[in-house]
């Protein structure tokens, strides 16, 4: 039974399908739906404010009472900040915020606090599942999570992130391989090796050969294909974003979803030039101007912060040149359809394959 596993056990859920905590583009309703088609759906609570979770995981329980998750950055060490790499680059984007008629912003690096009151909301309202980005979380908040009975999910981009992860305790661990869009989730550095870079199909059967906790495969992967290769691997499960990204429910723009729709494989690249971390997204003018900048990038989140009302502009004015679009390597799967058409797709292609196997 490729629906009955250690994943969808632990998980308490039907079929072993994660919607990604895909940040800024989940709504109550696209993760509602996937929970109540059996998969798991995620709130991607990256940027949220704590008013603004909180919110958003009262009206996902009003409209499911189905398991779901919630998807947490963990914030990394404070190192300070470059005064002088900040005056550079808010140079460097002045024309950009001279066309929109914006100011400079203030940058915040602390985020610690706000993730700890995260985490706290997750454990207040009772949340059966919390998945994590950007890293591992401190000991003490996994095991008050762990009290809380709160099943936990990391994200590995190498076989020695998870373990890792194995080692800190958490339940299932997400192996992401390169073709994954958005930000990666690369938290060690090996030597002076830059972020690593291996494939989904390369990545996940050596992670499931070193961990005995269940894998889930992430990158690339938009339907049942996808989910049965992932199978075959030794995963016991998919998670998926871009597909569910252009659905009806997605909180994406319509102009960004339009941009993934009619875009090929080639046309993405992995960049740091939105927010300072490597994300993969659909390759415009800002990153190719951004190509020319002489200097280094800020690091997470401070360039995030210094590049995120000329991204908000953009797209409310219809500018997709000036904003980033996320997506994986596989947008010509990309499909404008309802995310429980996407489910009951996934689920009756493979159920079918399956009784003609018998």
């Amino acid at each position: 039974m490729w629906n009955n596993n250690q994943l969808t056990r632990t998980l308490q859920v039907q079929y072993p399908i994660i919607q990604a905590g895909m940040a800024g583009s989940t709504t109550p309703s696209l993760v509602a739906t996937v929970s109540e088609k059996g998969g798991l759906g995620t709130i991607g609570a990256g940027y949220f404010s704590i008013e603004k979770l909180e919110s958003e995981i009262q009206t996902v329980k009003s409209l499911t009472k189905q398991p779901f998750g919630v998807n947490l950055f963990v914030p990394k060490e404070n190192t300070g900040v470059n005064p002088d790499q900040i005056e550079h680059m808010n140079a460097w984007l002045k024309p950009y915020r001279r066309a929109f008629h914006l100011e400079e912003p203030v940058v915040n690096i602390e985020e610690s606090q706000k993730f700890k009151d995260a985490v706290n909301k997750v454990i207040e309202y009772k949340v059966p599942v919390c998945s994590f980005t950007f890293g591992i979380p401190d000991h003490q908040i996994i095991e008050k999570l762990k009290e809380n009975n709160v099943i936990l999910i990391g994200t590995a981009t190498t076989v020695e992130e998870a373990i890792e992860n194995e080692k800190a305790g958490m339940d299932i661990v997400i192996a992401q391989g390169s073709e994954a869009g958005g930000h990666r989730g690369s938290f060690l550095r090996l030597g002076d090796s830059e972020e690593p870079m291996i494939g989904t199909m390369s990545l996940v059967p050596q992670v499931v050969d070193h961990v005995s906790i269940p894998v889930v495969a992430a990158g690339g992967i938009m339907d049942e294909r996808g989910l049965l290769a992932s199978i075959m691997l030794g995963a016991q499960g998919a998670q998926m974003g871009t597909a569910f990204l252009t659905s009806n429910e997605s909180g994406a723009n319509d102009l960004l979803k339009e941009a993934i729709l009619n875009s090929k494989e080639t046309d993405t690249i992995v960049t740091n030039v939105f927010s300072g971390k490597n994300a993969r997204g659909i390759n415009n003018q800002f990153v190719k101007e951004m190509s020319q900048y002489q200097g280094e990038i800020p690091e997470y989140p401070i360039q995030n912060q210094l590049t995120n009302q000329i991204r908000k502009t953009a797209v409310q004015q219809g500018e997709s040149e000036l904003t980033h679009i996320w997506s994986g390597q596989s947008p010509r799967l990309a499909k404008k359809q309802k995310a429980e058409e996407l489910m009951d797709r996934i689920i009756n292609q493979i159920n079918l394959i399956a009784k003609n196997l018998k």
